[in-house]
């Protein structure tokens, strides 16, 4: 009987050993990619409240249609509020991400501007 070397008794645990890597990795990198698209959402959804708080500010009879006109994110809500001489504008949406949205990811964004400001 023939003994088997080192390198015989191994053959296919490499194979083996990226079999059970390629799933944590593609994992990782899946939510890797979620981070990223909620970080840009997050930042759409606080421009998009910015934009909605200064609108809001003016008091013009169109600042409520300035102010829905001025969300860029799909799926956000507004909800107005005023405090002092402040007007604040809050966002709300959940996340476009698949995941997340199974996960029930919802962000918020809040900005205030000055009342009859410019």
């Amino acid at each position: 009987m023939r003994s088997r070397s080192g390198a015989e008794r191994e053959r296919g645990s490499v194979t083996a050993e990226f079999a059970a890597v390629v799933p944590a990795v593609i994992l990782l990198l899946a939510c890797a990619l979620v981070c990223v698209q909620l970080g840009a959402q997050q930042v759409m959804l606080q421009d998009a409240a910015a934009d909605a708080a200064r609108s809001l500010g003016r008091g013009d009879a169109r600042s409520v249609a300035a102010a829905q006109a001025a969300l860029s994110v799909p799926g956000a809500r507004l909800a107005a509020s005023t405090t002092g001489d402040l007007v604040c504008a809050t966002l709300t949406a959940t996340s476009r991400s698949p995941i997340a949205g199974l996960l029930g990811v919802r962000l918020r964004a809040r900005s205030c501007a000055l009342d009859g400001g410019l």
